[in-house]
């Protein structure tokens, strides 16, 4: 039997340093809900496992700067607690909040959640719409990237060998603004998105719309950023016509797969419909805030 070497580094620099030293065969271990499966699968052979869970820098919910700085390693359960996170982006938090039952929900993290890189992930189309970022650091040091610009493929990323997710940000939040997450699946919970939705939009004082995302998950190889989505309601009031308007670019942006869970072209309907249920939510949002 193969042994697998185990690592729990208490800070950024030293994971960086196994990571880099392990190269091609180390994975990380942030909550551990996607990798612990893989492992008993067979589906992973990792040399190295590097849990992160004990920097405490990826721990942390902190305010920055108007917004919030989310630890990657930060469990659905704490951010579900955070009132000042839920507050100002209940989208994201329910994102995260679908992953699982209550005992994954106290491991399961937005990093894992992100590169464990699943089409259907729940939380990252909501911080897609959020236009979260996150802080990547590894052997040349730390970067910035957006969140949508992470997953490539299933199962890939742009992280290069030795990176990880040290943290997100989630930005400021004008007045007027609200975002809500919304998926489809064939049961009434723990399962995996058939189409997972996300909208982020901002009202000026008489009410029309001067910013708007729309995310969408499971449509695609990879979770999609739908620019057609967010401006289709820019300029409007985000009356009916401007929400047919967002439905149909959700649909247009679909390049599903048939599976057992849904056919293509059934997702690519279901897709229209949730991404306009939930620019209504985050349209009520937007007016109460």
């Amino acid at each position: 039997m193969t042994q697998i070497q185990f690592s729990a580094p208490t800070s950024v620099e030293d994971a960086v340093r196994q990571l880099t030293d392990a190269g091609a065969g180390a994975k990380i271990l942030a909550g551990g809900t996607d990798l612990l499966v893989q492992l008993r699968a067979g589906y992973a052979r990792p040399k190295m496992i590097v849990d992160v869970k004990k920097i405490p820098e990826l721990r942390q919910i902190q305010s920055e700067k108007g917004g919030f700085r989310v630890g990657a390693a930060v469990s659905g359960a704490e951010l579900n607690e955070h009132v000042a996170v839920k507050n100002n982006w209940p989208g994201v938090v329910e994102g995260l909040d679908l992953i699982g039952s209550t005992q994954i929900q106290g491991r399961a993290s937005l990093g894992g959640n992100l590169c464990n890189a699943s089409p259907a992930a729940d939380s990252v189309p909501a911080m897609i719409a959020a236009a979260a970022t996150c802080t990547i650091a590894g052997p040349k040091g730390r970067r910035e990237a957006k969140v949508e610009d992470i997953v490539t493929a299933p199962g890939q990323t742009t992280l290069d060998a030795g990176e990880f997710i040290v943290s997100f940000f989630l930005p400021p939040r004008p007045a007027h603004s609200g975002d809500a997450y919304l998926r489809f699946i064939p049961r009434t919970e723990m399962d995996i998105a058939v189409v997972g939705a996300g909208v982020s939009l901002s009202l000026d004082d008489d009410g029309r719309c001067v910013a708007a995302r729309l995310a969408l998950g499971a449509v695609a190889p990879r979770p999609l950023l739908v620019d057609a989505g967010g401006q289709a309601l820019i300029g409007t009031l985000v009356d009916k016509k401007a929400l047919e308007k967002l439905s149909a670019a959700a649909s247009a942006a679909c390049n599903p797969i048939d599976d057992k869970r849904g056919t293509i072209a059934y997702r690519t309907k279901v897709a229209g419909v949730l991404a306009r249920r939930a620019a209504g939510i985050a349209l009520t949002r937007a007016r109460t805030n």
